[in-house]
């Protein structure tokens, strides 16, 4: 939840200096750089808010919840990263990153990100009300989960619901994306890309409290990771819309772009899932 919240925020900051033209939206480059400077600055958030939910959920180990925040996202993009950097120095292909590069990310995380993870959590053990305000009275016994229930209210339907109705919204714009980043093409109607993620965000909420609220009535109580996981879906319907894309709508062929394509785009479609 921690990630999740501070990759929202870095994608507001990044969409909003772009918007500005205080990020060059023409070169790739400094696209990817405001990625990683962004990101490493919002980890605060990261720290402060997971800390605050854990210990709302009345669990006492915060020490272990700030090193797994701070490693769940960082952690699968340096694998990915790895693969695809060491297929394109196989190749010999400029698009492998110099080790100053290398160095000078893994001195951000190091030195910036790493530390205010750290911090945020420290703020939220410190100050955060550790109190979680329930809306309703609820006991400490846990009833029986009813086993027979229509299908349209089982669990892998609201599944396919939760992705597909979000997905849906961003279907016309997730193809000019595509094409800007796999493509040739430029994107610069990043005004329009951020009303889309407003879209995105609103009609994923409305489609989370409405499959809370059906899975509630049929009087299952395990709510946490079924809200968790239908706000996520929607990462999974992007990239398996990934598959279809690469298959009908690319050029893209060979193993060094299959797996930059394939790689950054689990990487792309975990940041949504979170």
């Amino acid at each position: 939840v921690g990630t999740g919240n501070q990759l929202l925020v870095m994608t507001f900051c990044h969409l909003g200096l772009a918007l500005t033209g205080l990020i060059s939206t023409t070169r790739r480059g400094s696209i990817l750089a405001g990625v990683v400077v962004l990101y490493c600055l919002t980890s605060f958030v990261a720290g402060y808010t997971s800390v605050r939910l854990y210990r709302q959920m009345n669990e006492k180990n915060w020490v272990r919840c700030i090193v797994l925040t701070a490693t769940l996202f960082p952690a699968p993009v340096v694998a990915v990263f790895l693969w695809v950097n060491s297929v394109a120095v196989a190749h010999g292909s400029t698009s492998a990153l110099p080790f100053t590069a290398i160095l000078t990310v893994t001195a951000l995380y190091i030195f910036l990100a790493f530390p205010l993870t750290i911090f945020g959590g420290i703020c939220a053990k410190n100050y955060a009300n550790p109190d979680f305000n329930a809306p309703t009275r609820t006991t400490k016994v846990a009833r029986e989960i009813p086993t027979e229930i229509p299908w349209y209210r089982s669990r892998p339907f609201q599944v396919l619901i939760a992705g597909f109705l979000p997905f849906s919204a961003i279907y016309i714009e997730l193809h000019y994306i595509f094409a800007s980043m796999w493509g040739h093409q430029i994107y610069t109607l990043f005004g329009i890309l951020l009303l889309a993620f407003i879209l995105l965000i609103i009609v994923t909420s409305f489609i989370t409290v409405a499959l809370l609220y059906f899975q509630l009535a049929r009087e299952d109580h395990r709510w946490w990771w079924a809200s968790y996981v239908n706000g996520g879906m929607t990462g999974i319907f992007i990239y398996a819309y990934s598959f279809y894309y690469y298959f009908h709508r690319s050029a893209l062929n060979g193993l060094l772009q299959t797996s930059f394509y394939f790689g950054y785009m689990a990487v792309v479609s975990f940041a949504f899932f979170l």
